[in-house]
């Protein structure tokens, strides 16, 4: 379990510590939007909630996204992550300065490491990874899917 952790907060501070000149900003809801691949960041929470996000890899399987975000990540009821161009889960990493929740029967792609906690209202599901560092990751009758390596 120690080590778990040890590894968990390598790849939490790897994720959180990345910087690129092609950064995007993100901001509130993020629901409608196409990302292509490379390095996002929010200063705050970010919200799916208006329309399902897409992650398009142009055609590249080893596509990687990271999503860096300050705050919270919460997703609305029904909402999507939609893969698209060979995008693959496991090239999927969202890093949540807090905690997230996905919202009741919502589907999530990527690896959710959360500093704090991640919550899955009931019917959610997620093709990826559910890791919080400090507290815990509480399930309601979901579906988790480990992604292909």
């Amino acid at each position: 379990m120690t080590l778990a952790k040890t590894d968990l907060t390598i790849a939490y501070n790897n994720a959180a510590g990345r910087v690129s000149a092609d950064l995007v900003m993100l901001s509130d809801n993020i629901g409608g939007l196409t990302l292509t691949p490379g390095l996002y960041k929010s200063n705050g929470s970010l919200q799916i909630s208006s329309g399902d996000l897409t992650f398009d890899a142009k055609d590249n399987p080893d596509a990687v996204f990271i999503i860096q975000i300050a705050t919270a990540l919460n997703t609305s009821s029904g909402t999507k992550v939609i893969l698209a161009g060979g995008a693959q889960a496991k090239n999927i990493f969202w890093q949540v300065g807090s905690s997230a929740t996905l919202g009741t029967d919502s589907v999530m792609k990527g690896t959710i490491m959360a500093d704090q906690s991640i919550a899955l209202k009931t019917g959610a599901s997620i093709d990826g990874r559910l890791l919080a560092r400090i507290a815990a990751v509480t399930l309601e009758g979901n579906t988790i899917v480990r992604p292909a390596n």
